[in-house]
């Protein structure tokens, strides 16, 4: 994991709560892989799915905006989606300094060169995990580190 990953890992470990964006009702596909390493870990866990009402047992919202905006800030989001589809989740989860997410975490596949460019025109490169660490392999190394702070 980069420096500027670790870091970001470290900020999103900090959070209350956590969110999936992408999260699915299919047991194969890294969505609920992602939140099922919530789950097992007994971390707050909302999935977000626009097409589900449950997934794993919890009830999802459908986007992040449906979580309360005194929850934002103390929320942090795992996005595994295509990266159209990311783009526009962090720029709404990041839509302004209020009334965004503490951090996200993008799963490998979930990110392209205009979701990278994006985060580093935000200056949200220490807030944002990018370029390739899962939070299946890197979150119980990146919650330890956090844990320490």
């Amino acid at each position: 994991m980069s420096a500027a990953a670790a870091k970001a890992g470290l900020i999103f470990f900090t959070a209350d709560a956590f969110a999936v964006a992408g999260a699915s009702t299919d047991r194969a596909k890294f969505g609920n892989k992602v939140l099922r390493w919530y789950q097992a870990r007994s971390l707050p866990v909302t999935p977000i799915n626009p097409n589900e009402k449950l997934v794993e047992g919890l009830s999802t919202i459908s986007s992040i905006a449906d979580l309360p905006a005194s929850a934002l800030p103390s929320t942090s989001l795992s996005i595994i989606t295509p990266p159209r589809v990311s783009l526009s989740i962090l720029q709404e989860a990041f839509s302004s300094p209020s009334a965004s997410v503490r951090a996200a975490w993008l799963q490998p596949g979930a990110e392209d060169e205009s979701v990278k460019a994006w985060v580093r025109e935000q200056g949200l490169g220490d807030r944002v995990v990018l370029g390739g660490p899962c939070v299946l392999v890197s979150g119980d190394e990146a919650r330890a580190q956090a844990a320490k702070l």
